[in-house]
């Protein structure tokens, strides 16, 4: 972990030892103390679970400025963009749960409308229950609204969280789960891990009920191997390589300003910023030439090693087949200088279909909206995209065939901020759902309990000879496609029933 980033992290959890409580202890007495403190979470009405939320809301606007120092790291991230991309999105999040989250959890009844008819007497009602113990894998890039969500879903369910922080997000989890503490949260409740892969595996073999995980999908699929013998039920928010669609009528100022948005957020480090731009072909060239003109006054960042190493064969390989740079530099002792455009990339390119961590986007040219949509799906990944076109309607009908979990149309990234939207993706980009009533749902799982009144129960009684004729003619009654048929059935099975009846009274007068 960084020094600055220490320090926070010593003097946030300085003040939870203040107030009772030690968010940082030994995974496995984590677990044990999470679950204690699950059960008694749980019992709590929904009412004054997110009575807790509310305060931690009210929190979070009194100490904005410090919590955002908190996943500050300097010389990257403004303390502005932190409070608009991250606090003020789950300040919005805590909201929606507040209003939304009894009726989202509310047990549904179901009573004899629809019900089958030979179900008479049967009522269901359809319950969601806390998992337990959810474990929250956060990533580094968001540390505050990415796990913050999660968490407050989370709890608002009745469960307990385990959260393991990404690389120095270590202050920020703490400075979380001190203010939800200050705001009522039961000791316990919420527990933060080291950043150490030990510490999540640790907490995995000693039983997690759920786990949520936020990051690449490499470790996606080492996680799941690991989870996988548990039968761990999860949701995966993997990686990205987002396609913007540009039709040939589409606001090119727009565009470009777009573009340069998504470089420059979180200085590239953002799971659906733009990686692959697909242009009407007419247009091309003059995007191609006014994005490069934008990009000449946005300052430049190079780009530490961890992301060079697998981000520089692909732009090498790109352009040893053809692909030109139109902005970014690479350099001899093998650094980058990013934002890094190239344009020309070829179709086979590995480039274009990698969940690349980094301010760099391809641009590549289509003829027509069909062949854009075909070039959007052959990319492995499908989080999210965006198109770009004054027709709104042919811009749905684009949206309605990409294989993506978000689409913005005229927009990009910020729309997904809204809480009441789900957001997760397909393919190598994960399953599950987090945010909005869908990421809430998630945090729970399903029961269902029937009741069955009277008396009468004729599935107990062992079937008798002609039983399958009666059953036949019902199955036509019920669900044939002609009158003729379903009017013939009626009348034999009327005559059964009828039949029957009088044998059984026969029988009791005998």
């Amino acid at each position: 972990m960084r020094l600055w980033a220490k320090e926070e992290a010593r003097l946030v959890r300085s003040r939870c030892l203040n107030q009772g409580y030690d968010p940082f202890v030994d995974p496995a007495l984590t677990l044990l103390e999470a679950r204690q403190a699950q059960a008694a979470w749980n019992t709590l009405p929904l009412k004054q679970r997110l009575r807790v939320i509310r305060r931690f809301r009210h929190l979070l606007a009194r100490d904005a400025e410090e919590i955002a120092q908190s996943a500050s790291d300097p010389g990257a991230r403004s303390i502005s963009e932190i409070l608009t991309a991250e606090i003020l999105p789950l300040a919005d999040a805590c909201r929606f749960l507040e209003r939304k989250g009894g009726e989202i959890l509310r047990p549904r009844r179901l009573g004899v409308r629809g019900r089958p008819c030979w179900l008479w007497g049967a009522t269901s009602e359809i319950r969601r229950e806390p998992f337990g113990v959810v474990l929250i894998i956060a990533p580094s890039n968001y540390p505050i609204f990415l796990p913050g969500v999660q968490i407050v879903q989370a709890l608002a369910a009745g469960n307990a969280v385990v959260l393991k922080p990404g690389v120095g997000g270590t202050a920020a989890a703490l400075s979380l789960a001190h203010r939800l503490h200050q705001a009522g949260l039961l000791p316990g409740t919420l527990r933060v891990l080291p950043e150490s892969t030990d510490a999540a595996q640790s907490a995995v073999r000693m039983g997690i009920d759920k786990l949520v995980f936020t990051g690449s999908a490499e470790t996606g699929v080492q996680i799941l191997a690991d989870i996988a013998p548990g039968v761990v039920p999860a949701a995966m928010e993997l990686s990205g390589c987002d396609a913007m669609v540009v039709r040939a009528d589409a606001d090119l100022d727009m565009v470009v300003r777009a573009l340069v948005f998504g470089l420059r957020l979180n200085s590239g480090r953002t799971c659906i910023a733009t990686r692959r731009v697909i242009v009407a072909r007419s247009i091309a060239t003059e995007l191609e030439g006014r994005l490069s003109q934008a990009l000449a006054t946005v300052p430049r960042i190079k780009l530490a090693d961890a992301r060079n190493n697998r981000l520089l064969p692909l732009v090498s390989q790109a352009i040893s087949s053809g692909a030109h740079l139109l902005a970014g530099e690479l350099h001899v002792d093998r650094s980058i200088t990013a934002p890094l455009v190239l344009a020309g990339v070829p179709l086979a390119s590995r480039l274009l279909k990698e969940d690349l961590f980094a301010p760099v986007i391809s641009v590549i040219t289509a003829s027509d909206d069909s062949e854009a949509v075909c070039l959007v799906n052959q990319c492995p990944y499908g989080l999210g995209a965006s198109i770009f076109s004054r027709d709104v309607e042919a811009a749905k009908i684009i949206a309605s065939r990409i294989a993506v979990g978000n689409v913005a149309i005229n927009d990009l990234i910020v729309p997904t901020a809204d809480p009441r939207l789900p957001f997760g993706g397909r393919g190598l980009s994960g399953f599950g759902t987090t945010r909005g009533s869908e990421g809430l749902l998630e945090m729970t799982t399903l029961k269902v309990i029937s009741l069955r009144e009277g008396t009468m129960r004729p599935h107990y009684d062992p079937t008798n000879p002609g039983d399958d004729k009666l059953f036949l003619n019902f199955l036509t009654l019920l669900h044939s496609e002609r009158w003729r048929p379903k009017l013939s059935a009626l009348v034999s099975v009327c005559r059964e029933l009828l039949r029957r009846t009088k044998t059984q009274t026969q029988k009791l007068n005998a």
